[in-house]
């Protein structure tokens, strides 16, 4: 072997150190070491520990505030489901709408009679309610549909307006034909399931 100069002793002994430490480093790295995930991990998961109790605290001390509104919402509902039609069936639902009607139309002067009543169908409304509907036949005048339109509004009973028709009557006696369709407002049960539900 030829003799090395100074310089290349130098160089090859720099070489060596950097062989040293990059299989040190290597080492270190890859050696499973349960203090170092641990050591590295500590830090990290106190303070997620820490943020998620600082959410559940804000969470709980929501809860009174929230609780405090259902009660509100659930008397809210309690007062408006009073108005339900109770009844057994949707048929008896249906002729309690009808006799409704026919006080209305008693209650006006001149009475207004009901020349005839058609039952329809019985509906869903919306996901918690169904719908009895009941068409009548009168023949009355303009001021008595009004009358009897806004005492049907204000009625305790969830019944509404679904259809309104109104033909020429006696223009000598300037009445009108009126067909009207309303619904009123019955609980889930008497409501016609959905198939596949």
């Amino acid at each position: 072997m030829r003799n090395l100069e100074p310089r290349e002793k130098k160089a090859l002994t720099i070489l060596a150190v950097a062989l040293g430490l990059t299989v040190v480093v290597l080492i270190y790295e890859f050696w499973p070491s349960s203090t170092v995930v641990v050591a590295s991990a500590s830090p990290r998961s106190v303070q997620q520990m820490e943020q998620r109790l600082a959410r559940v605290r804000e969470l709980a001390a929501a809860v009174p505030g929230k609780q405090d509104i259902l009660k509100k919402v659930g008397a809210d509902l309690e007062i408006r489901e009073k108005g339900l039609i109770r009844a057994e069936t949707a048929q008896q639902a249906q002729a309690q709408v009808i006799t409704i009607l026919r006080g209305l139309g008693a209650s006006e002067a001149p009475p207004i009679e009901i020349r005839a009543t058609e039952l329809g169908a019985i509906t869903a409304f919306g996901d918690d309610y169904g719908a009895v509907n009941v068409s009548i036949q009168v023949e009355c005048r303009i001021e008595q549909l009004l009358n009897f339109l806004a005492a049907l509004g204000a009625r305790p009973e969830l019944i509404a307006t679904r259809d309104l028709r109104v033909i020429a009557g006696d223009p000598k006696q300037k009445t009108l034909n009126i067909r009207l369709t309303v619904a009123g407002i019955v609980p889930k049960s008497l409501a016609p399931q959905k198939k596949g539900a």
